[in-house]
């Protein structure tokens, strides 16, 4: 796929998928109102900016990852020509997923709202069952001994303290 292509679909696929899930799921559930005065649980708050930000950050990175690395999407509909391993992916194999669940716990806590906490761990469940039924099966016959090797070597959901790197 084209890189122009796969830059545009990828920021479609931005919008709908996560941005649904992580944006109008949680404005839904909440219409964004903090609860309670803005300086109780102020440390609270703060750690929630703090993870919001570095989900949505890692989400942009890991998006780009798939124009740039994979000459894809992360849509399943229109996939990576490439395995995507660089980037966060050389320490984690589902950093999308991680950032979608840590931008809703971010919103949860700078909110004070923890009805997001329960939407962030079905999002999770609901991840996680993806990555386990249709994600890592069709990775594993598009790639075959290169997506194994990855798979051994990176961790699905707990990051790696070093960097993976592929064997050349």
């Amino acid at each position: 796929m084209r890189k122009p292509d796969a830059a545009a679909g990828s920021m479609l696929f931005f919008a709908l998928a996560p941005g649904s899930v992580a944006g109008l799921g949680p404005w839904w559930l909440t219409r964004w109102r903090i609860r309670g005065p803005m300086l109780h649980w102020a440390p609270m708050r703060a750690a929630g900016v703090i993870l919001l930000v570095l989900g949505g950050s890692a989400l942009i990175q890991a998006f780009a990852r798939f124009v740039v690395e994979g000459r894809g999407t992360p849509n399943p509909a229109a996939p990576t020509e490439n395995l995507v391993v660089g980037g966060l992916y050389r320490y984690v194999r589902n950093p999308m997923y991680l950032a979608v669940v840590a931008a809703i716990v971010g919103q949860a806590l700078a909110m004070n709202q923890p009805v997001l906490l329960g939407y962030a761990a079905a999002v999770w469940i609901t991840v996680a069952s993806f990555t386990h039924w249709y994600e890592e099966p069709t990775l594993t016959r598009t790639f075959g001994a290169h997506y194994e090797a990855y798979r051994r070597n990176v961790p699905a959901w707990r990051p790696r303290i070093r960097p993976w790197h592929p064997p050349a």
